[in-house]
């Protein structure tokens, strides 16, 4: 039971990282520059960042919940 436990929480924690790269990939394609005032880089950057870890966690979170929904379906049976 530990075990599974412990498991489940590298999965989650691999799944956040690999899904937060992906975003930061993804957002890198974007010009948000228009947005901010000139010399506001910092903001900007530091915007991004937390953007992309909203979407990357809110992303994996759905997929880890999708795979124990799957594992559970058999529980109907």
């Amino acid at each position: 039971m530990m075990q599974q436990i412990g498991q489940q929480a590298l999965l989650s924690m691999i799944s956040h990282l690999i899904f937060i790269i992906i975003t930061w990939q993804v957002l890198q394609s974007l010009r948000i520059d228009p947005i901010f005032k000139k010399g506001r880089t910092f903001e900007a950057k530091v915007l991004m960042i937390f953007i992309t870890i909203a979407i990357g966690t809110t992303v994996s979170k759905f997929f880890i919940d999708f795979l124990q929904w799957s594992q559970q379906l058999i529980l109907l049976f």
